[in-house]
This record gives structure tokens, C-alpha cells and sequence, in this order.
């Protein structure tokens, strides 16, 4: 009796410490750039914990190490010192294959130039990456429609990039980033080459996915929209200066 009550209270702390695990945690991340001349801290002593579901808004000045932050939150880039843990996954030491499937698998990207390749239909555009997955012809489909129609642009499938607004372009992008049920959604500007009417309507389709469950980090340089998130971390000098929680979204 004595052993199953505590295996079974066992079993409580451990579903309870799982239930607890940040989707991603970076503790004590730096990363030096290093010439024969010069040394260069881009981060140092970089802490954050996002959990399942939260939106997190990033902004800091030009040179304040967010780009370097994306790029090794996206797994584009090695750090210094430091670790990385990727819902429950340590990214040290990991190869660069390992990198790549767990990027593949866990990260959608959604960037501020689009990044569709004008060649290719929106449907094309969004099976290019399900396809370096291995998905049967019959599963992609199914996904890129699903994706399309949370999207609203179902009825577009068939049009190019130079047939759509940027809006709807950028509605491509975050659901090319969508269609492989990543983890976190990593989003670099997504507005910043929108009108405010549109970036307005990307930033209500974030919210929306947000609310459905996915996990976002969204670098911006727009303050009112930084706000919209759950919490917003400023950058400055490659450390995490500032972390308010937003007024308008708990």
C-alpha cells in the first residue's frame, strides 16, 4: 500500500512538473562574435521562459541583439554559452541534422518580407515545406486546406503572390508557418511592411491563433502592437532590460 501511494504521488509530481514545462527556455544564453581584432557580446546572460500559449511580444533598439535572439530562438544559429531548451528539448551539442528536424518540426517562421516564392501558387508555396516532411500527397492537401480556410483565403489557393494584397500575402506566410502544427510561432515584423489597416488584421489573425493555442514570439518595432501580447520583452545591449505584462490581453 505504502509503496503504491507513493508511486501514485510520484506520478502526481511528475504530470505536474511536465504540465509546468516552458515551451521554450533560454537560461543564462550569451553569444560573442569573435575576429582577430574584436570581440562582440550580441547577448549576454540572455534569461526567458515562454510557456504553452503565451504571446510575447519583443522590441529593443537596432543593434540590441534581437536579431541574434531570433536566430538562435529559430535555431539558425549557435550560441556561445548558455541553454537552450525547446519545448523540453536541450538544443547543446545537438548536430546539424537534429537541428534541422527539430526546427522542422517544432518552429513555424513568419517574416516581414514574406518570403512566398513568386513561381508557385499559395497552395505550392505552402506544400513546399510539408513536402521536405515526408507528408503523403493525400495528408498535405488535407493540411493546406484546413490552414487555408483558418486563414480565410481558401478560395485563393490557386491565385500567385502578385495576385494577392500584402495582407493576404502575409496571411500566406503565417499559414505556410501553420500548416505543419508547429510548436511556436516565431514571427520577425510580420507587419512591417504592411498600412496599419492591414497590419491591424495580420495582429487580429495572431491574436486568434493564439487563442486557439499556439505558442508565439513576435518581434516588432510598433509599440502598440507589442502591447496586444501577453507580456512584452525589451532588449537592449544583448540583455533582457525590461518584461511588463500587457494591460489589454492578462
Amino acid at each position: 500500500m505504502m509503496l503504491s501511494a507513493m508511486a501514485a504521488q510520484k506520478s502526481t509530481v511528475d504530470e505536474s512538473q511536465q504540465a509546468a514545462a516552458p515551451m521554450f527556455l533560454m537560461e543564462n544564453i550569451s553569444k560573442v562574435y569573435r575576429t582577430d581584432l574584436i570581440e562582440t557580446h550580441a547577448l549576454r546572460s540572455f534569461n526567458l521562459r515562454v510557456n504553452a500559449g503565451e504571446f510575447v511580444s519583443v522590441t529593443g533598439p537596432s543593434g540590441s541583439g534581437k536579431t541574434t535572439f531570433l536566430n538562435i530562438a529559430g535555431l539558425l544559429e549557435d550560441y556561445s554559452a548558455g541553454r537552450y531548451f525547446l519545448d523540453g528539448v536541450d538544443t547543446q551539442g545537438l548536430g546539424d541534422r537534429e537541428l534541422s528536424r527539430l526546427r522542422n518540426n517544432k518552429i513555424g517562421f513568419v517574416f516581414q518580407g514574406f518570403n512566398l516564392i513568386p513561381d508557385l501558387s499559395v497552395f505550392d508555396n505552402i506544400d513546399v515545406p510539408l513536402r521536405y516532411r515526408g507528408l503523403p500527397a493525400a495528408e498535405r492537401k488535407r493540411l493546406i486546406g484546413e490552414t487555408l480556410e483558418r486563414v480565410g483565403l481558401l478560395s485563393r489557393a490557386k491565385h500567385f503572390p502578385s495576385q494577392l494584397s500584402g495582407g493576404q500575402q502575409q496571411r500566406v506566410a503565417v499559414a505556410r508557418a501553420l500548416a505543419g502544427s508547429p510548436a511556436f510561432l516565431l514571427a520577425d515584423e510580420p507587419t512591417g511592411n504592411l498600412d496599419s489597416v492591414m497590419a491591424r488584421q495580420i495582429m487580429d489573425l495572431l491574436e486568434n491563433l493564439n487563442d486557439q493555442g499556439t505558442t508565439i514570439i513576435m518581434v516588432t518595432h510598433d509599440p502598440d502592437l507589442a502591447a496586444r501580447a501577453h507580456r512584452h520583452i525589451q532588449i537592449i545591449d544583448g540583455e533582457v532590460a525590461e518584461v511588463t505584462r500587457s494591460s489589454m490581453r492578462g
